[in-house]
């Protein structure tokens, strides 16, 4: 009797530990499976798909509200993020860049402008200078070519011009004054004598029998020369003339006084001048250190501090309007729910497998307990 007492308390235990087990088992593979629903002659079968599958649409949307809400909030990125501990890394991460990096001597600017996709950086500099000189030239050319010499002086250039004139005058007449009551002067007005009595033949002849010697004659026109270089009326009229070729001279091309200009041989040498006055490729061929010496001091207590500063300030400033741009609860939402049910089932089992194990193994011995009790009942009723 007590045998089968005993049987009947095991066995039962059994079949609930069974049940209990497989159930749990179950249970925990309907979450996942199946991953479609099932149709038999149209009808879908019930707890088909898996409950997740099946709720996926409200666990994307579930699981980006709980991010946005309290996983990637503007609180705990500001909190992580813009600490003083992450400026202090930041800070120091952009000084040894700086050393490593920019003031390196073992690195010159073009292999900075190499590495950036500009290897032949000084050949096109010295052709665009070449293209920038020619264009130059060429801008001048139409200019001298289209405009009047008026158009080409500025309004106080022409009047220092207009006051300069009388002046120029005066230092003409002035000089020509000294000059033929020079002994060089007066030698100049014998041999112009000479040469006019020598002209005219038997007149010139009868002239000089008359006079006598050219010398007698030469006072007089010196002092003619210079009453008439000395006249106020020799002064005007020499102003005037000057007065009107000048403004003739204005309304004239530029050009017109340069046609025997050759500019290409000028274009060439101002071309090679300035490519040797620059030496783009031996400059280039230094490092940055070599150009500017307290580079990486400046950089690490003025340049560095402030764009660091700066850039965490401007983060701040613009985080919230970033996460809204980002629109991290769709991104979310679209992720979880294009997401394979297969890999998130992998992936859940994959971290909570044993607990899941554990879950199955309650549920046997729960439904073990449970048939031991049964067992007790049934033989305490029979």
């Amino acid at each position: 009797m007590r045998v089968k007492i005993l049987f009947t308390i095991s066995f039962m235990a059994l079949i609930g530990a069974i049940i209990g087990g497989i159930t749990n088992h179950l249970a925990i593979k309907m979450l996942f499976r199946p991953h479609h629903p099932i149709y038999i002659k149209g009808k879908r079968l019930p707890f088909t798909p898996g409950l997740i599958p099946k709720r996926r649409d409200e666990l994307a949307k579930q699981l980006g509200d709980t991010v946005v809400n309290y996983l990637l909030t503007p609180e705990t990125i500001h909190k992580k993020f813009f600490s003083q501990d992450i400026k202090d890394k930041v800070t120091l991460f952009l000084e040894d860049k700086s050393d490593q990096l920019l003031f390196t001597p073992d690195k010159t600017i073009q292999d900075w402008l190499t590495q950036a996709g500009f290897p032949h950086m000084a050949t096109d500099v010295e052709q665009k200078i070449d293209q920038v000189i020619v264009q130059q030239f060429g801008h001048l050319h139409h200019t001298l070519s289209t405009k009047a010499i008026e158009q080409l002086l500025s309004e106080d250039v022409k009047a220092t011009i207009d006051h300069k004139i009388p002046e120029a005058v005066n230092h003409m007449l002035d000089k020509g004054r000294d000059y033929f009551v020079s002994p060089e002067g007066e030698l100049t007005i014998k041999n112009m004598i000479d040469s006019f009595l020598s002209s005219k033949g038997s007149l010139g002849n009868m002239i000089h029998m008359f006079v006598g010697d050219s010398n007698s004659l030469v006072l007089k026109v010196q002092k003619e020369l210079v009453h008439l270089i000395q006249s106020d009326s020799t002064r005007a009229t020499l102003t005037t003339i000057f007065m009107t070729e000048w403004q003739n001279l204005q309304k004239r091309p530029a050009i017109d006084f340069m046609q025997d200009i050759a500019f290409e041989p000028i274009v060439e040498r101002v071309q090679n001048y300035a490519k040797q006055q620059l030496a783009i490729s031996s400059r280039l061929d230094q490092p940055l250190v070599h150009y500017w010496k307290n580079g990486p001091q400046y950089m690490k207590t003025t340049i560095i501090p402030q764009l660091v500063e700066r850039g965490f300030t401007e983060a701040e400033h613009r985080l919230e309007d970033v996460l809204q741009r980002l629109n991290l609860r769709e991104v979310v939402r679209e992720q979880v729910d294009s997401f394979p049910v297969a890999q998130l089932e992998d992936l859940v089992l994959g971290i909570s497998r044993r607990e899941f194990k554990m879950i199955t193994v309650l549920g046997a011995v729960l439904g073990g307990l449970i048939g031991i009790v049964q067992g007790v009942i049934v033989h305490l009723i029979g």
